[in-house]
């Protein structure tokens, strides 16, 4: 059965992911269909990256990913089927592709979406379902689309490097309000090159060990440690980093201005020193 993941910014609110779900298996019964996230904030591109880089890279070869995140920004003409690292991903021309990858993928095609049709969402999965299916019938995934297609790029959001800093952005933050900052632990120790260090958020909170796990510090207790996707991240052991220190995800507050008229600051960045 072939292994078709879902991750939109859609919510779990309406009827539209059961009708997508619905749409796939009509189209090809033997989708066995794993759902990645569909509580991704709306436009919030590096939060996306992030979550579907983390999963996408878990699973077996060959599956297909399906990307249903800001698919309207401007007015669709294709999708994007590309292959990588021997993953199939089709998302929206939207500049989210390079920014999952973080670079090109080793083969991009432009899937046409019909100039008279009705281009919702429903409407976009179908297009992907039969790309699928034409591509396990064993047509030539060069033979269903556009090879080399011109897509739209975005750089991913990568930390500042400097000598003797680094400064990271806070990208995601989870159930527990953990807080996710886009400093991989080989980027963190390339910069660090074993110096000691103080990693600095929240103006004067400091940090200068990494942890293993939760329990390495006593409850209530701030630490960072690397997650299983590698990524730095700030918790509170069984508390809730984000809500106590005003942690933000890059991008999702609307205005720091109104913020700050609520007399509440929100910190976006995650610095570290080494020294």
């Amino acid at each position: 059965m072939p292994l078709v993941t879902l991750t939109s910014d859609i919510g779990n609110q309406d009827y539209l992911v059961g009708a997508a779900k619905g749409r796939l298996l009509c189209i090809n019964p033997e989708f066995n269909i794993i759902d990645i996230s569909h509580s991704l904030s709306p436009f919030n591109y590096p939060q996306a990256a992030y979550v579907c880089r983390s999963a996408i890279k878990n699973f077996p070869e060959y599956s297909y990913h399906i990307i249903l995140v800001n698919l309207f920004e401007s007015k669709p003409e294709q999708l994007l089927l590309a292959f990588h690292h021997d993953q199939y991903i089709i998302c929206a021309d939207n500049g989210l592709l390079s920014m999952i990858l973080e670079g090109k993928p080793e083969m991009v095609i432009g899937l046409p979406l019909e100039k008279t049709a009705i281009k919702n969402t429903l409407y976009c999965i179908d297009i992907a379902a039969k790309a699928i299916t034409q591509m396990l019938n064993g047509e030539p995934a060069e033979k269903i689309g556009i090879p080399d297609v011109e897509y739209i790029e975005k750089n991913p959001l990568r930390p500042l490097l400097s000598d003797n800093w680094m400064e990271g952005q806070i990208i995601f933050i989870d159930n527990f309000e953990n807080v996710i900052v886009n400093i991989t632990q080989e980027q963190f120790e390339q910069q660090r090159k074993g110096r000691k260090f103080k990693i600095i958020f929240k103006r004067d909170e400091m940090i200068e060990r990494i942890s293993g796990s939760y329990a390495d510090v006593p409850q209530g207790e701030k630490l960072v440690l690397f997650n299983s996707a590698g990524y730095m991240e700030i918790a509170i052991n069984k508390g809730n980093a984000a809500g106590l220190f005003g942690l933000k995800g890059f991008k999702e507050s609307h205005s720091q201005f109104s913020a700050v008229l609520q007399n509440r600051l929100f910190y976006q960045t995650v610095k570290v020193y080494f020294e």
